[in-house]
């Protein structure tokens, strides 16, 4: 992975601070290293975090290593990217999705996004 990496990784420890008190609508992806879909999807959300940033916080919570955060918000499959709008899940998705779908789904987030 780039050292200029744009995406947030989200811990058990900094979910609260991170995105449920966000000012930014929020994407988190939880996922897994040995998780094949989660895998190919990774450089998907790694683009769409350039893309957005400044608009839309984009980060990847690994779920073996933050089980607390996978379990309160009832993540059974990965990958499953939550987003997050003033600390409340507004939309969820399970599998891998093309990534034309996901910057839909950013875009309506924020409206200023392109």
């Amino acid at each position: 992975m780039a050292q200029d990496k744009k995406y947030i990784t989200f811990t058990d420890e900094n979910f609260e601070s991170e995105v449920l008190g966000s000012g930014q609508p929020v994407l988190v992806d939880f996922w897994a290293p040995w998780c094949g879909p989660c895998r190919m999807l990774g450089p998907v959300i790694e683009e769409l975090a350039d893309e957005f940033e400044g608009q839309v916080r984009v980060g990847k919570l690994n779920v073996d290593e933050n089980p607390e955060m996978a379990q309160q918000f009832g993540v059974r499959a990965i990958p499953t990217m939550l987003f997050f709008e003033g600390g409340r899940v507004v939309d969820q998705t399970v599998g891998a999705m093309p990534k034309a779908a996901l910057r839909a789904k950013l875009a309506s987030m924020n409206k200023t996004a392109a």
